[in-house]
């Protein structure tokens, strides 16, 4: 069977995925909540959650 293969963006976090947010958070060193707030104003967007969290501290 023909399936079609994950598309993965590597500028975009997958936040179904447990592992790539616990990494991203614990690097951007943010608690769940902040984690939670940055990603409902900015989006999924790995830079535009960095810079809110530049933003943040």
């Amino acid at each position: 069977m023909n399936r079609p293969k994950p598309t993965y963006f590597r500028n975009s976090l997958d936040l179904r995925s447990k592992v790539q947010v616990k990494i991203l958070r614990k690097r951007l060193k943010l608690s769940d909540e902040q984690f939670a707030n940055i990603v409902r104003k900015s989006g999924s967007s790995i830079s535009a959650i960095t810079k809110e969290a530049s933003t943040l501290k």
